[in-house]
């Protein structure tokens, strides 16, 4: 018998064996040292009931009446409307416009926040006719108007002190109490305020009562809530629902970055503060643009829904912690570009679009000076209208998330990302340094025809090109 043919098969048998067991040890190294599933960076926001159509692309403006003219009166601000609405302003946050209580007043004028009455209009800012003029201004001119609200306490001669002295924290000894640090149990040192007792009933109804007089009666568009997180959460729960049956497109700001407010649909934005700190450390040399990107996928965990109020500066800000250019110094254009093309909605506090340098004092009289506006409010009003026709920027779940693109070779001090939504994108490259730094771009996702939109000229991204950024330098390419 001849054994060849089947010797032939043997060796077959044998070679094709062995190719399925290494084909089978492949599979399993690669399924062993890869992931099963691979997330991206960051989880886009999701919509939210909270969140009204009208502000998919807007921006917000913070008034300080007091300061704004020499006047400081509501009228006074009035005539400044036009300027604010051709610079494409779309929110107007009033800081509180109520009267100060007279009693442990700090300073001369007091705080705005140590409110004596939240039905009325401070006297020295005019009356609740002048505002009621204002605000039919800014509504016809297409503005909305939101009133800062402080939810958390109020002046020591409201008429609640000695009317309901239930409705405030206590001491053990009977007596009402300004705000306490919950993780020191020492006082703020916000004297001048008397703190209040959520878990009064009456106190709810009465703060909900005072809240609803305003959407109702005079017609705002919303609030911002002064430090909403040392009020309940349970509150909010509570509040929000009741003054969005009375306005269903109500728009609700808080004072923090705590995600319940946004994740349960009850404010439609928050404060940017991490991202802000992370900003002033950047610009200090402390961090850098390598930072940027951890910053968002920790915050994409945390957030779901809603979208970050981010700012370079604010009155609490300015008066406490310095000017955007004693935090900032050259870094201040840099950082106001990051600050409206990254994530969120950007704020513009009065003065800054005039380049006003100088702290304001927060309990005196101290006009802030215009001066400088034909250098600085050019350079705003192209972000703002960037925002408002390119759908990539727009606000939350309404615009594209970021998407980092990394440099080869890697450059710590330099940050470029790409939002796009449909068919618009922005296109951002950012030398977040002191000093000069020469790049290659080379990512085809990339590449193309730009409108660069501080130039108003044309730039084409090519392979391999290779860009040279001055110190603090950006690009904002537009498509």
């Amino acid at each position: 018998m001849n054994n060849k043919p089947a010797a032939v098969l043997l060796m077959a048998y044998s070679f094709l064996l062995a190719l399925l067991v290494c084909v089978a040890l492949g599979l399993w190294a690669f399924t062993a040292c890869t992931p099963p599933s691979v997330k991206p960076a960051t989880q886009p926001l999701e919509f939210s009931v909270a969140m009204p159509d009208w502000a998919k692309n807007a921006n917000i403006y913070e008034v300080n009446i007091r300061q704004y003219t020499p006047e400081g009166t509501l009228k006074a601000f009035t005539r400044h409307l036009p300027r604010i609405h051709a610079m494409g302003v779309d929110i107007l946050w009033l800081m509180p416009i109520f009267p100060v209580s007279q009693e442990r007043r700090k300073g001369t004028l007091g705080s705005y926040y140590a409110v004596a009455d939240f039905r009325q209009v401070n006297p020295e800012f005019g009356t609740m006719e002048d505002f009621k003029f204002l605000l039919q201004a800014a509504h016809n001119a297409g503005l909305r108007v939101i009133l800062d609200w402080v939810p958390n306490h109020t002046g020591w001669d409201h008429p609640w002190v000695s009317t309901h002295s239930e409705y405030y924290t206590q001491n053990a000894e009977g007596q009402i109490i300004d705000p306490i640090d919950p993780k020191t149990g020492e006082s703020w040192g916000w004297t001048d305020v008397a703190d209040l007792n959520y878990a009064n009933p009456d106190l709810r109804k009465a703060m909900i009562g005072d809240m609803l007089f305003w959407i109702q009666e005079v017609g705002v568009d919303g609030f911002r809530c002064d430090v909403a997180g040392e009020v309940p959460d349970d509150f909010w729960r509570e509040a929000i629902p009741v003054l969005r049956q009375a306005k269903p497109d109500i728009f609700m700001l808080a004072e923090a970055e705590h995600p319940p407010h946004r994740n349960e649909e009850l404010f439609a934005m928050s404060y940017g503060w991490s991202f802000h700190n992370l900003m002033n450390q950047i610009a200090q040399g402390k961090k850098s643009a390598a930072d940027v990107p951890q910053w968002l996928a920790e915050d994409r965990v945390k957030f779901r829904k809603g979208y970050h109020m981010h700012f370079i500066t604010n009155h609490d800000e300015n008066s406490w912690n310095g000017t955007e250019f004693e935090r900032m110094g050259d870094a201040v254009k840099a950082m106001a570009v990051l600050a409206f093309t990254l994530d969120g909605m950007p704020l513009i506090y009065s003065g800054q679009e005039a380049g006003f340098n100088r702290r304001l004092q927060f309990f005196e009289k101290d006009s802030i000076s215009w001066d400088n506006l034909p250098q600085w409010e050019p350079f705003y009003k192209t972000l703002l209208a960037l925002k408002h026709r390119n759908a990539a920027l727009w606000n939350g779940a309404a615009g594209g998330e970021p998407v980092f693109i990394a440099l080869k070779p890697a450059n710590p001090d330099v940050l470029l990302y790409l939002r796009q939504k449909d068919d618009q994108r922005v296109l951002v490259l950012l030398n977040l340094s002191n000093k000069p730094q020469d790049i290659i771009l080379n990512n085809k996702r990339i590449e193309g025809i730009y409108t660069n939109v501080f130039a108003n000229s044309t730039t084409a991204i090519t392979p391999g090109m290779r860009v040279s950024l001055n110190a603090w330098d950006y690009w904002v390419l537009e498509q």
